[in-house]
């Protein structure tokens, strides 16, 4: 007998001709997860790990938890594929106490082995209820199940199904840049977009030195714990305290938000084109704050030229906090900071700009200029999971 985990798809499988395609990129995302102490398997319908300890199960498990693609998973002791095997690993998996009532499910994906599905379940029931004293209840709420799955290459038993994310797995969708700020909802955004199977890109603005460094920080480290989900990680860091400073002198003030906004989408965008990225990324929330309202939204849009997606766009804020909180960004993105648009923030920022209002705002400016100015002093640091939490800057 042998530990093994069973990795089951979520929407993979639905994806017709590209599924195998779907899958070897699960397959190796997996892999790379687990690389240095576990090897990987794809199949048609399943991922298989096999365990080289016990002992590494809590650390399998962990990291299979957040990978993208994944519907759930199991630990399971696989066996040759007979009953008798079959039963004395129900008895390894079987807790001490605390249950009474069981049920056993069983899936026969080897057509060729010589019970049907309802038999293997009932000869198993009579044997576990005969050498246990439980009691046999069909129902989903059995105290304990017991599965058993027959394949070619054995029998796969195990006790509960571990939920994953969901989702696709992270690549096959291209690659997109996401902003995000040291708040409770852009990483939220980014983590939507994972599991739709975004790589994602960062991009961070702030205002050091007019303000101090903690939404830097903030920043690092919720990249750092995206990266856990999709491996490797890039932010760009970008300065935009000077070309707040110039908005300052030449524009209105209702309007200097949504002019910090479009130049945020300008030099992301400039940014993705490096990147080969497809899209940007924002955690907008319709109507949140006064930059989000839909029409200012749509003045902001109109800076940048790829699609600008917003997948909390119709959420309130109760329920991307409970998905902060779940994904483990929330306490970092409460903690106190400076954020660059607390600089120079006007006392009654327009709820209601119109493309003509900001753009004859932005005819004092040198648009091109700033934006270039942006660009020139980004920084950018790289990402490794699992293999290193450490930054790393990027030439």
């Amino acid at each position: 007998m042998r530990w093994v985990t069973i990795v089951r798809f979520s929407e993979v499988g639905l994806k017709g001709k590209n599924r195998g395609n779907m899958i070897g990129r699960l397959g190796q995302n997996i892999r790379d997860a687990l690389r240095g102490f576990a090897k990987v398997s794809p199949y048609h319908d399943r991922v298989f790990v096999p365990l080289p300890d016990i002992d590494v199960w809590p650390l399998v498990s962990e990291r299979l938890r957040w990978i993208p693609g994944i519907r759930n998973y199991s630990l399971a002791l696989r066996s040759p594929p007979d009953l008798e095997a079959i039963h004395s690993s129900f008895l390894q998996l079987i807790p001490d106490g605390g249950w009474q009532t069981f049920r056993i499910v069983a899936h026969r994906a080897d057509k060729s082995f010589p019970h049907t599905s309802q038999e293997v379940e009932e000869r198993l029931g009579a044997i576990v209820k005969e050498k246990t004293g439980g009691h046999v209840r069909l129902s989903k709420d059995a105290d304990l199940s017991l599965y058993v799955e027959i394949r070619p290459d054995g029998a796969y038993c195990y006790t509960e199904r571990i939920d994953g994310p969901g989702g696709l797995p992270v690549g096959v969708s291209g690659r997109v840049v996401s902003l995000i700020s040291g708040g409770i909802d852009s990483p939220v955004a980014s983590y939507m977009m994972m599991r739709r199977g975004c790589q994602v890109n960062f991009v961070h603005f702030h205002a050091y030195p007019y303000l101090d460094s903690s939404t830097i920080d903030k920043a690092k480290v919720l990249v750092q714990r995206l990266s856990r989900i999709q491996g490797p990680s890039r932010l760009h860091l970008v300065p935009l305290g000077e070309i707040q400073r110039q908005i300052v002198v030449a524009a209105p003030e209702p309007l200097r938000v949504v002019l910090y906004r479009r130049f945020m989408m300008r030099i992301a965008e400039a940014l993705a084109n490096r990147d080969g990225a497809l899209a940007l990324v924002t955690g907008d929330s319709l109507g949140q704050v006064a930059s989000q309202t839909l029409r200012n939204l749509s003045v902001i849009q109109d800076a940048a030229t790829l699609p600008i997606l917003r997948p909390l766009i119709g959420t309130n804020k109760e329920d991307i906090t409970r998905e902060a909180e779940v994904l483990g960004t929330y306490q970092t993105s409460i903690e106190p900071d400076q954020d660059c648009c607390q600089l120079f923030v006007p006392r009654h920022p327009a709820t209601g700009a119109t493309l003509q209002q900001v753009l004859a705002a932005e005819a004092a400016l040198d648009v091109p200029a700033l934006v270039e100015q942006g660009l020139a002093g980004a920084e950018t640091l790289a990402y490794q999971w699992p293999a290193s939490h450490n930054e790393v800057m990027v030439g």
